[in-house]
């Protein structure tokens, strides 16, 4: 299938494809006769790994790491196991830092519930660069 077809298969843009193709993440196409890029089944299933391990926020460094291993089928798989719960770590940080944003706009907007703005807590609380109004002085 040409380019344009696994992209539109896959969902994953032309240049995407030719940058994964660079990187060396999908094997080198074969040719047509007239030196089109011409792709399989494997390349089919290999960007569907691609776009699932970003869909669940793998690294670019993970998502290499992890195509590397299942290029071999045969080792342990402890190593895609301390990546996948290293990125369970991550996303568990991500969910306190997001939590304790929603805390403070909460917060905020508690404090704020009509009136003028020139006496709107939110507009007072995101003005203090120094997070003086702010339950938690950084909250990212």
């Amino acid at each position: 299938m040409s380019i344009g077809d696994l992209s539109r298969l896959t969902g994953v843009k032309p240049t995407t494809i030719r940058w994964y193709e660079a990187e060396g993440w999908l094997p080198p196409p074969g040719r047509t006769g007239g030196g089109h890029r011409s792709y399989g089944d494997a390349h089919v299933r290999r960007l569907g790994f691609i776009r699932h391990s970003r869909e669940l926020g793998f690294s670019m460094a993970h998502i290499r790491s992890l195509l590397e291993l299942a290029d071999r089928p045969w080792d342990d798989c402890s190593a895609a196991h301390a990546i996948a719960t290293a990125q369970i770590a991550e996303i568990d940080a991500r969910l306190r830092r997001l939590q304790a944003l929603r805390s403070e706009l909460a917060r905020m907007a508690r404090g704020c519930e009509g009136g003028h703005v020139g006496e709107c807590r939110i507009i007072e609380t995101l003005s203090d660069f120094t997070h003086g109004h702010c339950a938690a002085s950084e909250h990212g």
